[in-house]
């Protein structure tokens, strides 16, 4: 059973950082195109940053670009999202999510590119 398990969360201040992690169960995570994404109260789930197999390309949604750095730890087997500079709006859900593996320049921002998900890590950003 593919499982992705994430970690990390917790409450910081504004302006502060976390690194959550994402490790695999079950599967290679080089061997996939992996996502992290996130759900504000009240709010539909939202792609943040995506990584492509084998640590290829990445990709940002606006909102997190130049604060979120998305990494992939092979000897780990753990894909990391780095979070500087938190605002009250990344308040939410974090879920690690892998697509299918099928392909190699995939960056599967969007929900319906992935397959295997993780339950999620609470993050809070505090005024």
């Amino acid at each position: 059973q593919l499982q992705p398990v994430e970690s990390g969360g917790g409450l910081v201040q504004s302006g502060g950082s976390l690194r959550l992690s994402c490790v695999a169960s079950g599967f290679i995570m080089r061997y996939y195109g992996i996502a992290w994404f996130r759900q504000a109260p009240g709010k539909e789930r939202e792609g943040v940053a995506c990584i492509s197999r084998n640590n290829g390309r990445t990709a940002y949604a606006d909102s997190v670009q130049g604060r979120f750095t998305i990494s992939g730890d092979n000897a780990e087997n753990t894909v990391y999202l780095q979070m500087n500079n938190l605002k009250p709006e990344d308040t939410g859900v974090y879920y690690c999510a892998a697509d299918s593996g099928s392909r190699e320049d995939v960056c599967p921002l969007r929900e319906d590119q992935n397959v295997y998900w993780g339950k999620g890590t609470l993050v809070t950003v505090s005024s």
